[in-house]
């Protein structure tokens, strides 16, 4: 049996994409990466990158410029910084640490 070639390398020519994050509250907030990865990690879709030390950091996808701004944070215009989902999973989390 010979070797297979692996599925998860690139084929062909690898195009050079940068992303900017653009969560007003990370503390990356405006600075612009060079994309190692884009897909799901960690159940969710992430920016994946080499931060200034050359650590590789991933960063949920929603919070880059790789992805639409969201319809909900478009119209809340900074004025909400949660859902209402959001913040009923937040009190049922609060009401069972407390217990």
């Amino acid at each position: 049996m010979g070797w297979r070639e692996q599925t998860t390398a690139p084929h062909g020519v690898v195009e050079h994409q940068t992303f900017r994050v653009t969560h007003p509250h990370h503390p990356l907030f405006g600075q612009e990466f060079d994309l190692v990865m884009h897909g799901l990690n960690w159940h969710e879709d992430r920016a994946t990158f080499h931060d200034a030390t050359g650590r590789l950091r991933s960063v949920p996808a929603i919070w880059t410029d790789l992805i639409s701004e969201d319809p909900f944070n478009s119209m809340a215009a900074g004025r909400a910084a949660f859902r209402v989902r959001e913040l009923l999973d937040l009190a049922l989390l609060i009401r069972s640490l407390k217990s």
